[in-house]
């Protein structure tokens, strides 16, 4: 059974910095999609950052582009989110995805209905 432990929240002021880790297990294919999603309260859930495990390639939603890293380490299953000069807008929520068997590039991993696995969540909090 697919699992994501998702951590690595937390609180920090204006232009800090975290990294969040999802860490899978359970699964064998080596070619997938894993994503970052953040829902602030009272808004939607959108799509931060992807990455495909197979070239590496990464996707970034434009707000974030420069302050944002998403890495992967295949051989400890992980998957990494470097926020940097974090702003109070980047508060939210933030769950890993992942959809088996597909790259990226081949839909719009910024959809959540594409995703069939979601860790539980860890808080992102920036004060100004």
């Amino acid at each position: 059974q697919v699992q994501l432990l998702d951590s690595g929240g937390g609180s920090v002021q204006h232009g800090g910095s975290l990294r969040l880790s999802c860490v899978a297990s359970g699964y064998t294919y080596s070619s997938n999609c894993m994503s970052w999603f953040r829902q602030a309260p009272g808004k939607e859930r959108e799509g931060v950052a992807a990455i495909s495990a197979g070239d590496g390639s990464v996707y970034y939603v434009e707000s974030v582009k420069g302050r944002f890293t998403i890495s992967r380490d295949i051989a400890k299953s992980t998957m990494y989110l470097q926020m940097n000069d974090l702003k109070p807008e980047d508060t939210g929520t933030y769950t890993c995805a992942a959809r088996w068997q597909t790259d990226c590039a081949y839909f719009r991993w910024s959809d959540e209905s594409r995703y069939a696995y979601w860790g539980q969540g860890t808080q992102v909090t920036v004060s100004s």
